[in-house]
């Protein structure tokens, strides 16, 4: 039984549905949720801008609260600095996330896939590198929807339905109108809106993402590592944030998913 925490990290909010599932699949395991906020957005940052704050915070977080294993649960960040941190803490399981291009080519029918990104991983040579080993026979339309990023980052809770409906059609359309069938969510922030994209792409179009694939890597690491918690009561997570102290979206983001409002790790450029 080991008792240390699994810390799920993000820019923003977008890895709370990550965590859900973690949870989800393994209820005793203790979880410290870690946003960036201080550095948000990354997806208007260069690779190598997102590699060194990805770096530089996730490395306070590891000497801070002693994880068992990481999780990078941020599209964006995973593709520039995934390489980087498992360099640097050779000795701790970190798991990223990837674009769910594969099952997305695995079932769509119309042989096009639209791919929902930030403005930075929409462009990355990483997703040319996923989309030519598992896509390759498939048309492949991508979109970086930054806008969408920041809707779900500040607006959440306060926009109307019809805002929130109408900044997910914006987002959808064109690759509706290519033809796409699947919808891969390349974007950690994307899977809060996940319903209201499908709605307005229509019938016959899916949403995919991989947040089931990253429970059952973190439960497989856990296990051939003889690290999981064991049965018992479930455990309450925390949420913290980079910056000032969390403000009053965050703290409702942290009650919608059962965690704990902690302190700020503060300025960590300072």
């Amino acid at each position: 039984m080991n008792r240390s925490p699994v810390l799920v990290f993000d820019s923003g909010v977008g890895g709370l549905p990550y965590l859900e599932a973690i949870r989800s699949l393994l209820p005793s395991e203790r979880l410290e949720y870690l946003a960036d906020s201080g550095h948000f957005p990354y997806g208007l940052k260069t690779r190598k801008e997102v590699e060194r704050v990805v770096r530089l915070v996730v490395g306070r977080a590891i000497a801070e609260l002693r994880p068992k294993l990481v999780v990078v649960a941020c599209n964006t960040a995973s593709q520039a600095a995934l390489a980087a941190l498992r360099a640097d803490h050779p000795d701790l399981p970190i798991v990223g996330t990837v674009p769910a291009i594969k099952p997305a080519a695995e079932t769509s029918l119309t042989r096009v896939i639209g791919v929902l990104a930030t403005a930075a991983a929409v462009k990355d040579p990483y997703l040319d590198e996923l989309v030519e080993r598992h896509a390759s026979g498939a048309r492949v339309v991508r979109k970086g929807a930054q806008e969408l990023v920041a809707f779900v980052e500040k607006r959440l809770f306060d926009a109307t339905e019809d805002e929130r409906r109408a900044v997910c059609a914006e987002a959808v359309a064109p690759l509706v109108a290519a033809g796409a069938d699947r919808i891969v969510l390349a974007c950690t922030h994307f899977l809060h809106v996940a319903a209201d994209l499908a709605e307005a792409a229509g019938k016959g179009v899916e949403t995919v993402d991989s947040r089931v694939g990253v429970a059952r890597r973190v439960e497989f690491l856990l296990r051939e590592r003889e690290a999981l918690a064991g049965a018992g009561e479930a455990a309450r997570g925390r949420l913290r944030v980079t910056g000032p102290e969390p403000d009053a979206t965050m703290a409702r983001f942290a009650e919608r998913f059962g965690l704990e409002c902690g302190p700020s790790f503060g300025d960590l450029d300072a």
